[in-house]
């Protein structure tokens, strides 16, 4: 099978922008709200579409249930019917509320067809006055989160730093975290969409009401041991010249990868899939005899049955890597 591309899927949200088009190169329209990309997706009637090629029209959830072998390889089962991975681009120009997700046992009791969230963000752009909101300060409880719900002083529950670019915050299901303004990030995390909403910043929707609020579903899914998050430390694979490569996560869900290449890099897949985002500088990828473009912003999925994908790259070039563990 050919390594795929996907048209994304363009969300607007009140907290979003115009960095998904000016700094990615996805299409816009006239709107200033543009949230997110969704550049993966395989998710109820949110479907990523191939966007060129031998396959070209297919969704992905109609890939995984008829070509599962060849695009997951060793990860295909019997009955298998949705990909495992959701794949964003999110440009924050407000923050977001406070919130947090089940882990798979925990999002079956809401929503039945529903998986639990752990996530992962890469930062790629972030304002001198932009916070990361993740954990809950030390000795935090259920108790005392309750009592400053009530108060309207949430923020004084909530481990915070200013993000750099290139920085890999891992956000396990049932860990308390908001996005704070100023921030374009990619997002990998497990095929969800189930959020609990803890607290809005006290905001008010257009009609002057605020947002619904999820008190006693956020209490009961939060892991009060798991305390701050802080970004997380690279480990290094392989270090050579014109080539770095750093494990930024690993769970159960997923592993994240990044390469930062100036020589050509061979991606070889051994019965198993690889998603590859291009984060930053401009390469093309190469199979067979065909040469594509590989610009910022760009997603890429190939399949465990592909052959070795080359990626030339045009001066410094980084690129983050989703894969199953």
């Amino acid at each position: 099978m050919d390594p795929l591309e996907f048209e994304p899927l363009l969300k607007r949200i009140r907290w979003g922008g115009r960095r998904l088009g000016t700094a990615l190169g996805k299409p816009l329209g006239d709107h200033d709200d543009y949230a997110e990309s969704w550049e993966l997706a395989d998710h109820g009637h949110d479907q990523s579409v191939v966007a060129r090629g031998a396959f070209a029209g297919w969704t992905l959830s109609r890939l995984v249930r008829e070509r599962s072998e060849e695009l997951l390889g060793r990860h295909a089962r019997a009955g298998v019917e949705q990909f495992p991975l959701l794949v964003k681009f999110l440009d924050a120009q407000d923050r977001l509320s406070v919130q947090v997700h089940p882990n798979d046992e925990q999002a079956k009791r809401y929503a039945p067809d529903e998986n639990g969230k752990t996530e992962a963000w890469v930062i790629l752009e972030a304002a001198p006055h932009s916070r990361i909101y993740a954990g809950l300060k030390p000795g935090v409880n259920a108790e005392s989160l309750r009592a400053h719900l009530a108060a309207g002083t949430v923020v004084e529950c909530l481990h915070s730093f200013h993000p750099r670019p290139g920085d890999c915050v891992f956000i396990p299901a049932g860990t308390v975290h908001a996005l704070g303004e100023g921030i374009l990030l990619a997002e990998v995390q497990q095929s969800s969409d189930v959020t609990f909403r803890l607290f809005d910043w006290d905001r008010l929707d257009r009609d002057g009401h605020p947002r619904p609020l999820h008190i006693e579903e956020s209490l009961a899914v939060i892991d009060f041991a798991r305390g701050p998050v802080d970004p997380a430390q690279p480990e290094i694979l392989v270090e050579e010249p014109g080539r770095r490569c750093e494990r930024l996560a690993r769970c159960e869900h997923f592993e994240l990868r990044r390469h930062t290449i100036s020589q050509p890099l061979a991606v070889s897949r051994r019965n198993d899939f690889s998603i590859l985002i291009a984060l930053a500088g401009h390469a093309d990828w190469c199979w067979n005899d065909e040469r594509h473009p590989f610009p910022r912003g760009q997603t890429m999925l190939i399949p465990a049955s592909s052959p070795d994908v080359r990626i030339e790259p045009r001066g410094e070039v980084t690129l983050l890597e989703a894969l199953l563990p």
